[in-house]
Parts: structure tokens; sequence; C-alpha cells
């Protein structure tokens, strides 16, 4: 059967251990998709110590953008993150905010088209103040607006605050 969980929050929210250990709570054996593109040193060391939290048991599989092209069907499937799945279709489509929005909502609805248990995982970044920055708007704009879109699709979403699980669908 369908389901979707959403969990959000601000970096460090503790978003991605909640996540998991709720896949691994479904599953015995959950698929990991990274969505994320290595741009600095700093970065991949990040990477790496979220590939080290997780043991034998996951299937990773790196993913920047196609989610659909694969198979997950039956299974528990963590998707981490929306925020830098987003973040490649926005600089991909040259910070064009709707035609990315587009593109993400459509590749959303195939991939979770399939029927599987899909955990996603995406940053609240627009609860502060409004930037300065116009690029850095835009994206607050189409982030905010994915996730409106990934929390009305969702079965459940949890808003992580300071490490603790606030269940608000």
């Amino acid at each position: 059967m369908k389901k979707i969980i959403l969990f959000t929050g601000g970096q460090r929210s503790g978003k991605s251990e909640a996540a998991e250990q709720l896949a691994l709570s479904l599953s015995d054996t959950p698929i990991y998709i990274a969505t994320a593109r290595i741009w600095d040193d700093e970065f991949r060391q990040r990477v790496q110590k979220h590939q080290e939290r997780r043991g034998p048991q996951w299937t990773n599989i790196e993913e920047e953008k196609e989610l659909s092209k694969h198979d997950v069907s039956g299974r528990v499937i963590l998707i981490d993150c929306l925020t830098l799945w987003a973040t490649n279709f926005f600089f991909d489509l040259d910070s064009h905010t709707h035609p990315a929005l587009d593109a993400m909502k459509a590749e959303f609805t195939r991939f979770t088209s399939q029927d599987a248990t899909f955990i996603f995982v995406t940053n609240e970044i627009g609860l502060g103040g409004v930037s300065d920055n116009e690029l850095q708007r835009k994206f607050t704009d189409m982030l905010g607006w994915m996730n409106q879109f990934a929390a009305q699709q969702a079965d459940e979403v949890y808003l992580m605050v300071s490490g603790i699980k606030v269940k608000i669908k």
C-alpha cells in the first residue's frame, strides 16, 4: 500500500536521523536515495558522515533528479533530501522558478505513483527573514511551494525541532 511521509525542519534538527529510524522500523532492507551533488570537500565530508551512519542493510542509490527511473515497488524508500533535489532542478533550469517547480512536481508524482512507502526529508528554509539576495529569495519561494505540494500529497508530516519529532499531519 502506497504511503508518503514527510520530515521537515531546520538544519541539524534531526530530520535525517528520525527518517532513518522510521525506515528501519518499517523494513529490514530499506532503500536510501541520496539526491546531493558534491560541490566541495566540506560537503563531501558531510555526505560521508551520512553514509557512515547507515549500515549494510541499506540499498544506497545516488540520484540527482530522475527518481522515477528507479523501480522501488513494494519497498521502503528514504529520499534525502528534497532541498538538494530542488537545487539540482533550480540550477539546471537557470534559476527559473516555475519551470523548475513544474518539473519537480511532475517527477515527484511519477515517482510516488509506485506502490511503496516513501519517506522524504526536506528543509524549512523560509522561517527566517527575507534574504537580500534575489537568487536566494527565488529558491526559498520555490522550495516552499514544493514543500507545500509534498505535504499535501503526504499521509503523514513531521516537523523536527531540536531533535524532537512533532506530528503535523
